[in-house]
């Protein structure tokens, strides 16, 4: 893997789908540790992941396994962000598993290490993602937010997508509750329009 640096010298991150993370058997054997560090530091740091608790080695390790194992089947993709050699995002998409919803796939997970936020990886991490619903022929692309989460709102809506739902207090944090905030990106309009 290169690691393109501007002309002032600092690195711009690299954003790799699952099939050059494979390709590069340094990256690829240490990918699964990697990606539990980042995700355990985000949710010791309370960010709106998915976990309350900081999840094992092996979850993440079962997680991830699913989730190439999809990308390989184009039901799914997997985005890897890297600063040099060191994870510093991860993003993934999955394909709908109900027969009548399997156009349509979930951003399940941005997730961008703390010490590397403001770099635009959770940009670069989304905009590939979508690129590769469009490949694989994906209509709607959905996803979802803590409604607390305001720097998420703001990137999701200046990609284009829309709110297009609220449950308020649905999310459950100890005691506290949050609203999860749905959002979609209709790809057949952005189609028909292109």
């Amino acid at each position: 893997m290169t690691t393109p640096t501007t002309s002032s010298g600092a690195s711009e991150p690299v954003i790799l789908d699952a099939a050059e993370l494979a390709s590069d058997p340094d990256l690829g054997a240490r990918f699964t540790e990697s990606a539990h560090q980042v995700l355990a530091d985000l949710v010791r740091g309370g960010a709106a992941i998915g976990w309350v608790e900081p999840p094992s080695r092996d979850e993440v390790s079962e997680l991830l396994d699913h989730v190439i194992s999809a990308a390989h089947a184009g039901d799914g993709a997997l985005r890897a962000a890297y600063l040099g050699r060191r994870l510093v995002g991860l993003g993934y998409w999955l394909r709908y598993a109900r027969p009548t919803h399997r156009p349509h796939a979930d951003v399940e997970k941005i997730a961008v290490d703390a010490a590397a936020h403001g770099r635009g990886i959770g940009r670069a991490l989304t905009t590939a993602l979508i690129a590769d619903a469009r490949r694989a022929g994906i209509e709607v692309l959905t996803l979802d937010a803590r409604g607390d989460n305001s720097t998420a709102h703001r990137l999701y809506r200046s990609l284009g997508f829309s709110e297009y739902g609220r449950l308020p207090g649905f999310v459950a944090v100890g005691t506290s509750r949050y609203d999860k905030v749905c959002y979609l990106l209709d790809l057949r309009r952005v189609r028909q329009e292109g």
